[in-house]
Formats: structure tokens, sequence, C-alpha cells
């Protein structure tokens, strides 16, 4: 699990910066989804050592699920978009959907994840 940290904060740093380039480089807005992913990286990184392995991926999911609070809206506003609604910022819009939808893919992967831990037999 803390390589799909790492993986989903590496894809979230990517695109923050296509974001804020794409932008211009004056929506300083366009980098949280950086931030974000500059904290998946840490938490994957700390998660490398056992003892912290528990913490660190709760930590990440609790991350990933306020990123999903954060931006499902997203989704919504790309879904406007598509049915004629013009007056979105497509491009803000597709960013924070692709952002939540990453997010909740990681968040299932981690519920999985714990689910498959209190089973596994205990040595």
């Amino acid at each position: 699990m803390t390589q799909n940290t790492k993986i989903l904060g590496i894809l979230l740093v990517i695109i923050g910066i296509i974001g804020f380039i794409a932008t211009g480089m004056v929506s300083w807005t366009a980098l949280i989804p950086a931030m974000y992913g500059a904290v998946f990286v840490l938490l994957g990184q700390l998660g490398e050592q056992e003892s912290r392995r528990m913490i660190t991926m709760h930590l990440a999911q609790l991350l990933a699920l306020l990123a999903i609070i954060g931006t499902f809206t997203g989704i919504l506003d790309v879904v406007s978009y598509m049915g004629g609604n013009h007056e979105v910022n497509i491009l803000a819009a597709s960013l924070r959907a692709l952002m939540a939808l990453l997010c909740i893919g990681y968040l299932v992967l981690g519920i999985r994840s714990f689910i498959n831990a209190r089973r596994a037999p205990v040595e």
C-alpha cells in the first residue's frame, strides 16, 4: 500500500504542475493537488518503516477522503459541462474531477488492503 500511496502522490504532483502551467502560472490554487501529492509521497515514504506503516496508511486514507470531499464537485461540474453548461471552467473542473477519481480509487484499494490485513493469519 505504501507504493500505491507514493504513486498517487506523484500523479497528484504532476496534475498540480500541469494545472499551474495550463493557467499561465497565475492560479496558485492549481497547485493544491501538488501539495496533497507531496503529503502522500511523504506518508508513503514514512510507511516504509514497519513500525509506522499502520498509522501512516490510515492518515493517507483520511487525507484521500478529505481530498474527495474537497474535489467531488469537479465530477459534477464536468457532467454539467457535458450537459451543455459552458459557464463551467472545464480545465479546473477536469483537474478536480481527476483528483477526486484518483483518490476514490486509492481509498477503495486502501479499504481492501485493510480488510485483507484483518483476514490474514497472525503469526
